[in-house]
């Protein structure tokens, strides 16, 4: 494997090690559901796309790669599509987003 390829490839697998980590941290500090929400769609759509593209450079041409695209394909459609359903959901329970956090949000004064 040529070694610039080879770099790109752990380039983008550490990007996907990040971005997962950084989702994983807003899971945990985010302080509603929808914030919540909003970063585990992050983790599964960037943090795993990115790790896919390298382990897909890693392969070469392949059906390990066609194998891999394809399971990116479906995580980027799925992951979405389920992160809107449970926020509709949420919203369609009357779970309302929690606006304390905010500079602007409105007193109740």
């Amino acid at each position: 494997m040529m070694p610039w390829i080879d770099a790109l490839s752990w380039l983008c697998l550490v990007g996907g090690g990040l971005f997962c980590v950084v989702g994983a941290v807003g899971l945990i500090r985010m302080p509603d559901f929808y914030t919540r929400a909003h970063a585990a769609s992050v983790i599964d759509t960037l943090g795993a796309g990115l790790i896919l593209l390298g382990l897909m450079l890693q392969a070469g041409l392949t059906l390990i790669a066609v194998k891999l695209v394809m399971v990116g394909l479906l995580i980027f459609f799925a992951s979405p599509t389920a992160t809107h359903a449970l926020a509709r959901a949420a919203m369609a329970r009357g779970l309302k987003p929690d606006l304390s956090h905010e500079e602007n949000a409105p007193s109740n004064r």
